[in-house]
């Protein structure tokens, strides 16, 4: 029946008991989670009040985008000509967020609102930092403070009656002063510090201080590893890809510097923008200025010539045949006029070219070819980007060579076309001249005075058409110059959140739960790590698949070796029925002997082989328990046989005599009889490997229902290895915190190997008064089927009261 109740076992009992057991091994430590879970809840609290909290501050941009804009963009015009894989959009949302993001533009911005100076209020607990509410300003040129070695600290302590004691420390070098009052300077090897008073926040601090000294603390660090974590914690997306709206990020300490953090940097990327823009304007006017100072000394001096010219000769008007002349070749003379206007701009363009390999060129200065105007301001494009992308990156970047690339192309694209317009207007020229001279030899006969009049004329009128080109242009450019518009609009201004997001008190309250959990969990799981030695069922069962016949608790030494007594119903005595029920299962019809050992010595063999053995003979079985272990006998102790020279070895050492007349009877039941082992003999292996075991175990056997052999500890000798050929059933005794856990291969071994008979494990010194043990006693493999405890209504045994359990406290020993 307890084999066809194995059998029957689910897999998901097991599952559910080592579920329940691995939970009540942590609940019985109870009072260490709920230590350990306020403890964490007390840091997080404490965390939560100390920490700086961080807000996000943002806001949103309109970024000028002439591809989403719906402009005509530059790769429209570089595929037009062709060029189109040298480069992408020169202009598109992508870039200005890198340049929206670049390091270069974050530390203009610190150094502008001079955040690389923080300040600290000592007094506060936690430390509260001070933006611009700091009573005393220090100042520290950027120049300087991006030499710095080390972080510079300076401790200022202020008085109510105006000084202040200074200490600045850099590295290792220190430097203290004293001032008496403010402004004041301190001249240090790392550059000049000079300290301001804030008149409104002094006056507030001094109000509310009184006569106490109040202590700031201001830290000085290097410009660009402040630029560098404003970046790291500054973010722009666009909102979509279809639009050129983007969403400044912000995370930050303090609301209003994150605030003005973004709105500097809007203000100072429009301006740089604007600056890039008006760069070609602003060569194209001093171009012009340039050309009209030129052009206003050379027409002031060809109407002073006219002048003169006319009051020496007197002329006031010419003739009506040299009048038709002079009309048909004024017409001429002013396209002459105008082709060589044009001329003289081309040939100022190429040689502007050639000395500015990367400047913009002039434009809008009256260039009437279309291509050549057109190619010139491509060029410029290309320039002005080039420009704007060294903000972020360097020559050697891959943008940057290949956009070198496409201006040298252009470069070489305006200067053919320069170079084709040249040629056509030289052409225009000859063909003018022609004409001109047609008309010029028709007046060939007009007195020499009248015509040096019309050339003196002629260039005064050149002169003064090409001024007034210039005036005009200069005015078109000025208009061009303040029509600039801003790249970035602003949306929605900077604004920060409510809640800070971060720390965040619910996450860091959770995760202080799950410490306070996890703690004691881990504790726990490493002390059960470093146990080597088996605690009880549980461990047994993971450690071997042989069956466990019972649970034994700790025996009161005051009840000696006998535990088991007739008439009572006490734990101990309910324990070994359930042994010995589950024995009688284990045994086949007709088997009778029973092997009782151990690893080792003191893990209570005798002990169990001695009150099973008494349980058995309760049943009105006739029971012998014979002392096998002949090398140290022990069961003359257990129960107090006072010749220790009778017995088995006897019979050992001579066959011939009377194996039944060294069987003594017990007086603890009229059932039981003891066979000790008798005087220790000098070659006791070789005593048992011989027939004479044999012969005295079939004795036994016709004369008694059962028999009990406690033998030897098998992890010491090979004596019971031998004994184990007489045997029909073997239990191997176990002690809780003193078996070791390694002990369990030589068990394994033994089972596998065949060594022993049907071999089962007893677990013997359970200690009841802790707590991990009460609910899982009995719930073994076969233990929960027919074991001793609560889950079966046992309770404390039939008749037993709780006080009477707790008697049972010490270990048991053989």
């Amino acid at each position: 029946m307890f084999e066809e109740n194995k059998a029957r076992t689910p897999e998901l009992d097991n599952e559910q008991v080592n579920l329940q057991e691995l939970l009540f091994r942590y609940l019985v430590h109870w009072p260490w989670f709920v230590i350990s879970v306020i403890a964490c809840v007390i840091l997080a609290w404490t965390y939560l009040h100390i920490a700086t909290p961080v807000y996000n501050i943002s806001a949103t941009v309109l970024i000028k985008d002439e591809e989403k804009g719906g402009g005509k963009s530059m790769s429209s015009e570089l595929e037009r000509m062709g060029l189109d894989g040298f480069m992408s959009s020169s202009k598109n949302i992508d870039n200005e967020i890198e340049v929206l993001r670049s390091k270069s533009l974050a530390r203009e911005v610190v150094n502008l609102l001079n955040l690389y100076v923080t300040y600290k209020d000592e007094d506060a607990f936690p430390e509260k930092e001070l933006y611009r509410t700091s009573p005393v300003q220090v100042s520290l040129t950027p120049q300087e403070a991006e030499q710095l070695p080390h972080p510079m600290e300076i401790g200022m302590t202020l008085r109510s009656d105006g000084s202040m004691d200074v200490r600045i420390t850099v590295g290792e070098k220190e430097y203290q002063k004293r001032f008496d009052q403010l402004p004041a300077v301190f001249p240090t090897d790392e550059g000049t510090v000079a300290f301001f008073a804030n008149k409104d926040t002094l006056a507030v601090s001094s109000s509310a201080t009184e006569n106490k000294e109040r202590c700031i603390k201001a830290f000085i660090h290097r410009p660009l590893s402040v630029a560098k974590n404003y970046t790291k914690a500054f973010s722009i997306a666009p909102t979509s890809k279809t639009t050129s709206v983007a969403v400044l990020t912000l995370k930050n300490s303090d609301t209003q510097r994150g605030k003005d953090f973004i709105n500097k940097l809007l203000e100072v990327y429009n301006i740089n923008t604007n600056n890039d823009k008006n760069e070609v304007a602003q060569k194209t006017a001093e171009f012009i200025d340039e050309r009209i100072s030129i052009i206003s000394k050379e027409l002031g001096s060809t109407e002073q010539d006219l002048e003169d010219f006319k009051r020496s000769a007197g002329i006031t008007d010419l003739s009506s045949e040299a009048q038709i002349a002079l009309t048909g070749n004024a017409e001429y003379e002013k396209k002459r006029v105008e082709n060589q206007t044009q001329i003289n701009l081309v040939m100022d363009l190429q040689r502007y070219m050639k000395g500015n390999e990367y400047e913009v060129l002039p434009n809008n200065i009256g260039l009437q070819d279309a291509a050549s105007a057109g190619a010139i301001d491509r060029y410029n494009q290309l320039l002005v980007e080039r420009k704007r992308l060294l903000r972020t990156s360097t020559e050697s970047n891959p943008t940057i060579i290949n956009l070198d690339t496409s201006i040298r192309a252009m470069r070489t694209n305006v200067q053919a076309t320069l170079d084709a317009t040249l040629k056509g207007l030289q052409i225009t020229k000859d063909d003018l001249a022609r004409e001109a001279s047609r008309y010029f030899r028709r007046i060939n006969d007009a007195p020499t005075q009248e015509r040096q009049f019309v050339s003196i004329a002629r260039q005064q009128e050149i002169k003064a058409g090409l001024y007034l080109m210039l005036l005009q242009k200069r005015e078109e450019n000025a208009i061009t110059l303040a029509a600039t518009a801003n790249n970035a609009k602003t949306i929605d201004e900077a604004l920060a959140d409510e809640i800070p997001v971060s720390p965040k008190g619910m996450m860091i309250y959770l995760v202080s739960l799950i410490l306070g959990i996890g703690i004691p969990v881990g504790i726990i799981y490493l002390i059960s790590l470093t146990k080597f030695k088996i605690e009880g069922h549980a461990d047994v069962e993971k450690l071997t698949s042989l069956p466990v016949i019972g649970d034994i608790p700790l025996a009161n030494d005051k009840q000696g070796s006998i535990a088991v007594f007739e008439n009572q119903n006490n734990l101990m005595s309910e324990t070994f029925r359930n042994v010995r029920t589950n024995l009688q299962f284990m045994l086949e019809q007709g088997k009778k002997v029973i092997l009782i050992t151990s690893t080792v010595s003191g893990e209570g063999k005798s002990f169990v082989s001695s009150n099973l053995a008494i349980s058995l003979s309760l049943l009105g079985k006739k029971v012998v328990i014979v002392g096998l272990d002949i090398r140290k006998p022990g069961l003359n102790k257990v129960f107090n046989i006072p010749k220790k020279d009778r017995g088995i070895t006897q019979y050992l050492t001579n066959p011939d005599i009377d194996l039944l007349s060294l069987v003594q009877p017990s007086d603890i039941n009229k059932h039981l009889f003891i066979l000790p082992g008798g005087a220790v003999p000098p070659n006791p292996t070789e005593l048992l490997a011989r027939n004479g075991l044999d012969r005295a175990i079939e004795t036994l056997k016709e004369n008694f229902d059962y028999v009990i052999l406690d033998t030897a500890p098998i992890g010491m000798v090979t004596d019971t290895q031998l004994i184990g050929r007489v045997a029909d059933l073997s239990v191997y005794v176990c002690r809780a915190d003193y078996t070791r856990k390694a002990e369990f291969t030589l068990i394994n071994e033994l089972s596998e190997n065949q060594k022993l008979p049907k071999l089962c494990i007893a677990i013997n010194g359970l200690d009841l008064n802790r707590r991990k043990y009460g609910y899982y006693y009995g719930y073994g493999k076969y233990g929960k089927y027919y074991g001793y405890g609560k889950r079966y209504g046992y309770g404390y045994g039939y008749g037993e009261t709780r006080e009477t359990t707790k008697e049972i406290v010490k270990n048991n020993r053989e």
